[in-house]
């Protein structure tokens, strides 16, 4: 998936490779969701085709209707039975997001199993709320209700009959619009709820609560009996301390497609949570890897000079991962910049790999070292290609997923941010690795290899014990990091960049541990202005579950509002 298209490529714990949404999904709610989560239209087809392949349509016409649609109202019952919050059983509440305009002729599908599925269910098992624009016309500032209008009347066409409107707004709706959009979309003003701009998107789950949206939901699918108030002081808490941060600290974000902040949204959300956690006002400085090159020094030498100028004003530098070999030399030139100056440094992936190659190149002298990625024939290979790994196909074929990394050195600063532990369990995207024959040699000259894989031949942290912070992960520490839970290794940056870090070490920063209630999540390809229908499941049965919900807390993303239990 290409981050020009598609934004961050988020991994999963299975190694599934899915959109940044499940990102959002899992650090809301602090959960682990799978790939089979992630529901796009070329698995449904796939998997039709795989089944008529078999024999189990006993030769018959495939069709859209009822081939396709079937299988993905029986790929959401499925998955909806899969927990994803480290308990056992079935979700109380399955939660579909289901993306795109309406009227594409992309999500077509699975608007009509979706309608089917609701009138199969009945009512009290399936809520759907429909996420609509309301703008504003700056000429009178009147906020206009025709375009949710017009999209309800399209749903309603097609079989799906919203249960509440979620409305996008820049200021909260007015009474007499809410009442205008109740006469026409034929909804109760009690379920018109308003998302409009807040000063940070923690605020959105007190929003919600302040409008009774879970009172809504709860209505819909007839939990009132068992349904509890939302207890939401947590991240209350949180809203409110990051409105108030002042003192800032600047980290260089030094990478390929600083153009798309969204290509690094995991990286900028660990940051955040980081930040947050030290009291400090996160302040990120983006700078093109090209720009700090020799190349733009000639032909750009504006352009170069505020490049370095940013980099050298940085209080930390991050370089994330990436692939290709377009600003290689100026990531190299950053990694070097921090190593030399003292500057907190935090590499992953591709950042640790460059890390690895400038200390080659300067420290050990080998000025030719290189990644096979970036130089086939290059005479020192300090990065490799993986001997798994598959050079002619490129989808899924990379280390992908969750895996262990043991810690050889228990006296190391990575060690100690996780907590003292043996060993840790992160995600990775990668297909080149530091050249094991070489590893002696680095170590040697003052590089500590503290982190490796079960077999110890796969280097994963790298750090630089002369150095108050200089550390590379192979791994992608900012997959897992949560609101009231930051990375360890992120934790560990923005500390040092703002003079912390020995406090952190002697008596690390608690955590904020937000525990979500019961909640399994199923998307499509998400996209803007979708429906977000919510269903419950008991056994594969449809049926009401007696459990207690407590703590419901909503969430939106601009796409869609989700709600858990």
């Amino acid at each position: 998936m290409s981050p020009f298209e598609h934004g961050e490529v988020f991994v999963l714990d299975d190694g599934g490779e899915v959109d940044l949404d499940l990102g959002n999904y899992e650090r809301f709610l602090d959960i682990k969701l799978t790939r089979d989560n992630n529901i796009t239209t070329g698995k449904i087809y796939q998997s039709v085709i795989d089944k008529e392949r078999k024999g189990d349509y006993l030769g018959k016409t495939v069709q859209v209707v009822p081939h396709i649609t079937d299988a993905i109202q029986e790929w959401i019952e499925r998955v909806a039975m899969i927990p994803v919050d480290g308990k056992e059983g079935p979700a109380d509440v399955c939660v579909i997001e289901l993306g795109g305009t309406i009227g594409d002729i992309e999500s077509m599908p699975f608007i009509e199993a979706l309608g089917q599925f609701s009138y199969r269910v009945g009512p009290g098992n399936f809520c759907l709320v429909h996420v609509s624009l309301v703008p504003v016309l700056n000429v009178v500032g009147e906020q206009k209700t025709k375009p949710t209008q017009h999209s309800v009347r399209g749903l309603r066409g097609l079989g799906l009959i919203p249960n509440i409107l979620a409305c996008r707004s820049a200021k909260p709706l007015e009474e007499n619009v809410k009442e205008k959009l109740s006469q026409f979309c034929h909804i109760p003003v009690s379920n018109i709820i308003t998302l409009y701009d807040v000063t940070n998107i923690w605020h959105i789950p007190l929003l919600l609560k302040k409008q009774r949206a879970h009172e809504a939901l709860i209505k819909v699918l007839d939990l009132q009996r068992v349904a509890k108030e939302p207890m939401l002081e947590e991240w209350m808490r949180r809203a409110e301390i990051y409105d108030t941060l002042q003192d800032p600290v600047r980290i260089a974000m030094v990478g390929k497609y600083t153009g798309l902040s969204d290509s690094y949204l995991s990286v900028l959300k660990a940051l955040l949570h980081a930040s947050v956690a030290c009291r400090r006002k996160l302040v990120v400085d983006w700078i093109a890897a090209t720009d700090l090159e020799e190349n733009t020094e000639i032909e750009a030498p504006e352009v170069h000079k505020r490049a370095w100028d940013l980099l050298k004003a940085a209080d930390g530098v991050l370089v994330p991962g990436g692939f290709g070999d377009r600003g290689v030399k100026g990531k190299i030139l950053a990694a070097k910049y921090a190593r030399e100056n003292k500057v907190p440094y935090l590499g992953i992936c591709l950042g640790m790999q460059i890390a690895i190659i400038e200390f080659a190149q300067s420290v050990l002298n080998l000025p030719n070292a290189n990644s096979t990625e970036f130089d086939p024939d290059t005479a020192t290979p300090c990065v490799i290609f993986m001997p798994e790994g598959s050079k002619t196909h490129m989808g899924g074929t990379m280390r992908l997923g969750s895996r262990r990394t043991y810690f050889d050195v228990s006296s190391c600063k990575a060690a100690k941010l996780y907590g003292n532990v043996s060993y840790v369990d992160e995600r990775h995207r990668h297909r080149y690795e530091v050249n094991p024959l070489m590893v002696p040699e680095f170590e040697k000259a003052g590089l500590a290899f503290v982190g490796k894989d079960e077999t110890r031949k796969r280097m994963e942290i790298i750090e630089l014990p002369s150095h108050p912070y200089f550390i590379g992960a192979q791994f992608h520490p900012e997959f897992k990091s949560r609101p009231g839970k930051p990375s360890a290794l992120f934790l560990g940056l923005i500390a040092a960049s703002c003079g912390q870090l020995d406090t952190l070490l002697r008596a690390p920063i608690p955590y904020i541990d937000l525990v979500p209630k019961r909640i399994s999540t199923n998307g499509s390809h998400i996209t803007s202005n979708g429906s977000v229908p919510t269903k419950s499941f008991q056994n594969g049965n449809l049926k009401k579950h007696t459990k207690s919900l407590a703590n419901g807390n909503f969430h939106s993303n601009g796409n869609g509002v989700h709600p858990s239990h």
